[in-house]
């Protein structure tokens, strides 16, 4: 490729950008605002709970609590889906999030109650934006263009899970070392969310740019699915015995084991720019007979995070296992996620369901997930030790996660045929 091919790249990728479907493209960019909240969401709220309680249990409860919320929002938002519209719901789930940090930092002493509410609070506002995000995206994507959708949005993510981290983490360590606001940290963590809450507001008025439509059908509550869609939850389940360390371990593990905030947007920025690019080159070129292949290399990679954490156990393991975490996270989703887009497509249509049915359903298999792998730390932290929870649970969750690979291939060769023209 000449130089000048190469300077003309950025151009032709925006092209074939624009060739995508408006409400498409309005749904990218609005995930790509809220994108910049998200790492703040994540990570801080989860260093500022360690930092001020200093304990993982508190931590491990919060998260839990925010996942308890998720799934009982998407229930409530189901009913509300006949009466407001889908674009409103989605706009307040992403504001709903800054008013969830503001009651968190706002509180004088971190009690589990207090925790637990804006937990609770916090958990709501993911019900409204993933409930609603995952019914945009399934009514305005296919199935050829999702590893593209996917890509698009996993490599913006990866993106400012590098930057947003780096640059909170300076401002948070400059500011408790040279005693920036008086010396009080937690002033700099307001500031913080204030800037967290303005990008919700914008990403929340971006998303009104387009006209969405609601379900047509209004029912969701079903207990009997077909086969296909019951292997989809087990799945679910899987992944979601990752989720909930993903999002409470890095910041325990660094916290403990590295050192203050200006660690954590360290060790996430390091390998992101080539994460990036592969993410974004894997979503360009791939084409749906290739996620089971980046799903299994995403598991392993995980698997290969943990075991250096449980061994070396030390700032080094921790890098390494955050680096693997940062690799990991996009390359499971850019499988997971078109999968699961496609399952519901396939069995709504044999069952002549609403889609937000299974969307809602599925939730619920996160959740159990979520719970057993959150429950167990907490287990294993109060009646084994901390040191033992840290070190080893993450590699129980890692090698149950390889059993998630045949189950994901058994999903998608199932689908392959329910695809074929009678």
């Amino acid at each position: 490729m000449t130089f000048a091919a190469l300077l003309n790249k950025p151009k032709e990728e925006f092209g074939y950008f624009l060739e995508m479907p408006r409400a498409m493209r309005v749904l990218l960019l609005t995930n790509m605002i809220y994108a910049f909240a998200l790492p703040v969401i994540d990570i801080f709220v989860g260093a500022y709970i360690m930092r001020s309680s200093n304990d993982p249990k508190i931590v491990a409860i919060y998260q839990l609590t925010v996942y308890t919320g998720i799934p009982i929002t998407f229930l409530l938002n189901g009913f509300l889906l006949r009466y407001i519209k889908i674009a409103n719901l989605y706009s307040f789930g992403m504001l709903l999030s800054g008013i969830s940090m503001m009651l968190m930092m706002s509180m004088q002493s971190l009690s589990i109650t207090g925790v637990g509410v804006a937990g609770i609070l916090m958990g709501c506002s993911f019900g409204f934006f993933w409930a609603n995000r995952d019914l945009l995206t399934l009514n305005n994507t296919h199935d050829l263009t999702r590893n593209y959708y996917y890509g698009i949005e996993t490599f913006f993510y990866t993106i400012t899970y590098i930057v947003v981290p780096l640059a909170v983490g300076w401002f948070l360590s400059q500011s408790e070392m040279h005693g920036w606001f008086s010396g009080n940290i937690s002033t700099a963590y307001q500031l913080v969310m204030v800037a967290v809450f303005l990008l919700t507001v914008l990403s929340s008025l971006v998303i009104h740019k387009e006209k969405f439509t609601n379900p047509i059908q209004k029912e969701f509550l079903f207990l009997k699915f077909h086969s296909l869609w019951r292997k989809m939850l087990v799945l679910a389940g899987l992944k979601g015995m990752v989720q909930g360390y993903l999002v409470t371990a890095p910041a325990i593990l660094i916290m403990r084991l590295v050192g203050n905030e200006g660690s954590v947007g360290l060790v996430q920025g390091v390998s992101g720019i080539v994460t990036a690019i592969i993410l974004y080159f894997l979503g360009r070129t791939t084409k749906p007979a290739d996620r089971i292949y980046i799903f299994g290399a995403g598991i392993f990679v995980f698997l290969i995070g943990t075991v250096a954490n449980g061994l070396l156990f030390s700032a080094i393991g921790v890098m390494v296992f955050v680096l693997c975490k940062v690799l990991f996270t996009p390359l499971h989703d850019i499988a997971y996620f078109p999968t699961q887009m496609r399952v519901i497509d396939i069995v709504s249509k044999i069952e002549k369901r609403n889609e937000f049915a299974y969307i809602f359903n599925h939730e619920f298999g996160l959740y159990i997930g979520r719970f057993f792998g959150l429950g167990l730390f907490i287990y294993l932290d109060s009646y084994v030790s901390e040191m033992f929870a840290l070190k080893y649970a993450l590699i129980i969750i890692a090698f149950i996660q390889i059993l998630s690979i045949p189950m994901a291939r058994h999903i998608i060769r199932e689908c392959d045929q329910l695809s074929k023209p009678s």
